[in-house]
């Protein structure tokens, strides 16, 4: 391989082809997979893009892209084989244009995501795509995901906020489709077979991004409930209530709520009694923040006279309510620090949500007895982030080894609800085996004639995505 390093070096300079001290982009965020990368490539531009995946093209080696190296399954993590270049896009950090008037930005790959939003705000505009990753994590790799986060209730995932993308094929071709348009019906809409793809038919280079008009003013409340039926409850009210201004409704479990306080101890004080269940909620719009205050204290309050919340607190500052999302935003590092876990990012209707919840919590209990589920997501999607914490008595290794029981326990009746096995985090490398139990085999079929039409060599993403 060292005629391909060698070229790569002329074609990007020396200092770009990395072949050294390379763990920080072989090990994924998780640190569940590490792979043996023949080198990290960092091309500056889609010129560059496109030259070095020409060459790889032409000698035959494969290519994994990687953004923000933030991926939960191992999408962005190669193989052991040692011949699989990382192709890191975080050199492509450019704003290549920005139109409050049409509400779109035109942006590189390699833009972290909350660089994206503190720019849109720089212009009185919104980019709702907010996550946890979302200051380490670049747009490329989450429209490569579809990413969801905790604002999907009003705006949408991440497909539904791209106008357009440019895209180097396995070929080095350039496709530019970088349009700023709402309406196009020109043909097959090429771009959505790129977003959810995770690399493996493609490198996005750039996309244009939906704006919308910056937010005046925002209500943040934590509720409190005795069951995940009153939570769907309150949604309806409140969605009924607020329309289009309800933004954000997250669940969280009281062993979630818990986990946080234990690992970050200044996390504030809710509720004087325990619930087992909790919500947080928000409301946002252009208008005056009385007049919001108003309204959702006053859905609120039906919502307590109905019995349909037990507790709940309401955000009387930006700072409180700022203090009131750590709580959510933490789960995730909360769980990283707490040990090894088996981790599900599921789907079903949202009218099903209690009802899964009900039917597969005594399953894991009745399997292992002291099995500890930390159940926290976006109700209003239907998302569920549902990770499955082993007995004490277990050592992770131990814990990992139950994985194929645990998710059948799960993954089956997410399948019998019409849901899906991943909701927001996409495939990787993690989820191919339920990619073959779970989509049924024409599905399967119609994917790899895709993918082998763009990918004839196979050399995009291997082994991440579709079954082995």
């Amino acid at each position: 391989m060292s005629d391909f390093l060698s070229q790569a070096r002329a074609l990007l300079g020396d200092t770009h082809v990395l072949t050294n001290d390379l763990a920080a982009y072989a090990t994924d965020w998780r640190g569940v997979f590490t792979g043996v990368p023949l080198a990290v490539c960092r091309p500056a531009d889609t010129q560059q893009v496109a030259a070095l995946v020409t060459l790889c093209a032409a000698q035959g080696v494969s290519m994994v892209p990687q953004g923000g190296n933030t991926s939960m399954c191992g999408g962005a993590t190669p193989d052991g084989s040692g011949r699989q270049v990382i192709l890191s896009l975080s050199r492509l950090n450019r704003v290549r244009d920005i139109s409050p008037l049409n509400n779109t930005m035109t942006v590189e790959a390699g833009c972290v995501l909350q660089t994206l939003q503190e720019l849109a705000a720089q212009h009185d505009r919104l980019f709702p795509l907010s996550l946890g990753a979302e200051g380490s994590c670049q747009i490329g790799g989450n429209i490569a995901t579809n990413a969801g986060g905790v604002q999907v209730l009003r705006f949408g995932n991440t497909r539904d906020l791209v106008l357009g993308l440019e895209v180097v094929m396995p070929d080095g071709q350039v496709l530019n489709l970088l349009k700023a348009l709402r309406k196009d019906n020109t043909g097959y809409d090429l771009k959505h077979l790129f977003i959810g793809s995770e690399g493996t038919l493609g490198v996005i280079t750039a996309a244009v991004l939906k704006l919308f008009p910056a937010p005046r003013s925002r209500a943040v409340a934590f509720a409190a409930f005795q069951t995940p039926q009153k939570a769907l409850e309150l949604l309806g009210l409140m969605r009924g209530a607020m329309g289009d201004r309800f933004t954000a409704f997250e669940l969280m479990s009281d062993a979630s709520v818990a986990m946080v306080k234990r690992y970050f101890p200044a996390t504030p004080a809710l509720f004087a009694a325990p619930y087992p269940w909790h919500v947080l909620m928000q409301a946002s719009d252009g208008g005056e923040q009385a007049a919001l205050d108003s309204a959702f204290q006053a859905a609120l309050e039906i919502a307590l006279e109905r019995g349909v919340i037990d507790d709940v607190m309401v955000a009387t500052s930006e700072a409180q309510a700022k203090e009131l999302w750590k709580v959510r935003e933490n789960i995730s590092q909360a769980q990283q620090h707490d040990g090894g876990n088996i981790k599900h990012d599921i789907a079903v209707p949202v009218s099903s949500v209690p009802a899964f919840i009900d039917e597969v919590l005594p399953l894991l209990h009745a399997a292992y007895a002291d099995v500890r589920p930390i159940v926290y997501g976006h109700l209003g999607d239907g998302n569920l982030h549902f990770n499955v914490s082993g007995p004490a008595s277990m050592s992770d290794k131990e814990w990992q080894a139950e994985t194929d029981r645990v998710n059948v326990i799960v993954l089956d009746i997410v399948a019998r609800m019409q849901g899906s096995f991943s909701a927001e985090h996409g495939l990787g490398q993690l989820k191919n085996h339920e990619m073959a139990l779970y989509k049924t085999p024409l599905e399967i079929d119609v994917m790899r004639r895709v993918k082998n039409a763009l990918d004839p060599q196979k050399l995009m993403n291997p082994g991440k995505f579709l079954p082995n």
